[in-house]
C-alpha cells in the first residue's frame, strides 16, 4: 500500500491517521471520565477531541476529494461547537444560581 507512495502521499496518510487518533481519543477520555465518576460523563475534552479529529479528518477528506467522507465529518464540527456552547451556557446558569443562593 505505501511501498510506491510518494513522500507527500505518505505525509497525508500520516495526517489522516493523526486525525483518526484524535477522534478516537474522545471515546477514551469519555470512558475514563465515566469510570472515575461511576456514571456516564461527557467531559469537555470529549468535545475538544471531537472537533480536532473532525477538522483534521475533514481536511484529509477534502484533500482526497471524498464527498462521502467530507459529508460525514465536516458538519459534525458545528454540532460539537454547539454542544460546547450549550454546556458553557448551562455552567454559567448553574454558577449564577449558586452565587445567588450564597447571597441569600
Amino acid at each position: 500500500m505505501l511501498g510506491s507512495a510518494s513522500a507527500g502521499n505518505v505525509a497525508w496518510i500520516v495526517f489522516g491517521f493523526i486525525g483518526q487518533i484524535m477522534f478516537t481519543m474522545r471515546f477514551i477520555t469519555q470512558w475514563l471520565a465515566s469510570e472515575k465518576a461511576k456514571r456516564t460523563v461527557v467531559p469537555l475534552s470529549f468535545w475538544i477531541y471531537s472537533i480536532l479529529g473532525s477538522v483534521v479528518l475533514s481536511i484529509y477528506a477534502i484533500y482526497r476529494r471524498d464527498p462521502v467522507f467530507i459529508l460525514g465529518q465536516l458538519p459534525s464540527v458545528f454540532i460539537y461547537l454547539r454542544n460546547i456552547s450549550l454546556e458553557r451556557k448551562n455552567n454559567l446558569k448553574t454558577a449564577a444560581g449558586e452565587y445567588k443562593s450564597m447571597d441569600s
